[in-house]
């Protein structure tokens, strides 16, 4: 089958991949009400397109925090890739490194940081932390990522505690015993995320700033206030998210909440999303009401599913010809 759209990775993925990993991937928080809405909500958003501009010759490269990618599309943080992929996030990164663009490894890898740096030696790639109730062990994996040459650090704010996620817990979902947390091995048991600190605060960016000279970028914000609370700590990135859909159900789609955090820092720090992006067209939408890039989280992991490395090339394809035809379609 000729694999055209984003959704054609999404139908191999749902049909050849086990149930539990199928449901562990697919999964929003309580109704999915917010997971749903972040792909509606693009479809709401309407182009007023201009005509006869010269659009023979464009330009789709951006920066970020001075780092030119090839197109404004990265890879989300999400976990588990062994689930899609026997390779998990080597896979990622080496399709990260040969499209040149950003690839954010979760701190709930497969694969460990060294194993991920290897992989795609010289590739851009930024650190996802959650902050455990063990600090040491956030610690060690901040300074241990800054070490092995990762560019960025991204916090992420919204999980205080893990989302109600009705099919993982029918399923009972673990990961399979021959798969690991590699960055983890030791430090709690598997799967029990209760040991995320539901204490972190503002004021932990300065503790993670003490540790890293890495630009400290934060992950989960969807208001004003908070962007505003994120210039004032000092970060130097903000990523427009709502977990997928995965953490509060009920909470505004990531590109309704992007226009509010634009207007807040006003250009002071750059400003990403993640959320619903399965078009170029949604690309555009989302650079047209400020953000700097987007980053895809499930559509990478249909991409690892259907042929690993490659599979995932052909999804970043995808998107950056429907994004550059898109471009020119408006103008």
């Amino acid at each position: 089958m000729a694999m055209v759209c984003l959704s054609d990775f999404e139908d191999y993925a749902k049909k050849y991949l086990p149930k539990i990993a199928w449901d562990f991937f697919a999964a929003g928080a309580d109704d999915c009400s917010t997971r749903d809405e972040n792909i509606l909500a693009y479809k709401r958003i309407r182009f007023r397109p201009r005509m006869l501009r010269d659009v023979s010759r464009m330009d789709i490269r951006t920066k970020l925090l001075g780092t030119e990618i090839s197109f404004p599309v990265g890879i989300a943080p999400t976990g588990f890739h062994q689930l899609a992929w026997p390779d998990g996030e080597k896979s990622t990164a080496r399709a990260a490194k040969a499209m040149n663009t950003c690839y954010i490894a979760s701190t709930y890898s497969t694969c460990t940081l060294e194993e991920i740096s290897v992989a795609a030696p010289g590739g851009l790639r930024w650190f996802q932390l959650y902050i455990h109730r063990n600090r040491a062990v956030s610690q060690q994996l901040v300074q241990q990522a800054e070490a092995l040459g990762f560019q960025g650090l991204v916090l992420t704010a919204d999980l205080p505690y893990t989302g109600k996620r009705r099919d993982d817990v029918r399923n009972g979902f673990r990961l399979p015993p021959h798969m690991k947390l590699k960055n983890l091995e030791g430090a709690f048991e598997v799967c029990k995320m209760s040991l995320l600190d539901p204490s972190v605060t503002w004021n932990d960016i300065y503790w993670l700033r003490s540790l890293t000279h890495l630009p400290i970028i934060i992950k989960g914000i969807l208001t004003k206030e908070d962007a505003e609370l994120a210039v004032r700590h000092g970060v130097q990135g903000i990523i427009v998210s709502n977990h997928g859909g995965r953490q509060l159900d009920g909470g505004p789609a990531t590109i309704d909440a992007l226009v509010e955090v634009v207007e807040a820092v006003q250009d002071r720090v750059e400003v990403y999303l993640d959320g619903g992006i399965r078009k170029g067209s949604d690309v555009l939408k989302a650079l047209a009401l400020g953000a700097k890039c987007v980053f895809i989280g499930r559509p990478a992991l249909w991409g690892l599913a259907y042929k690993g490395e490659e599979g995932l090339q052909d999804v970043l394809r995808i998107l950056q010809d429907e994004f550059r035809l898109s471009m020119a379609l408006a103008g």
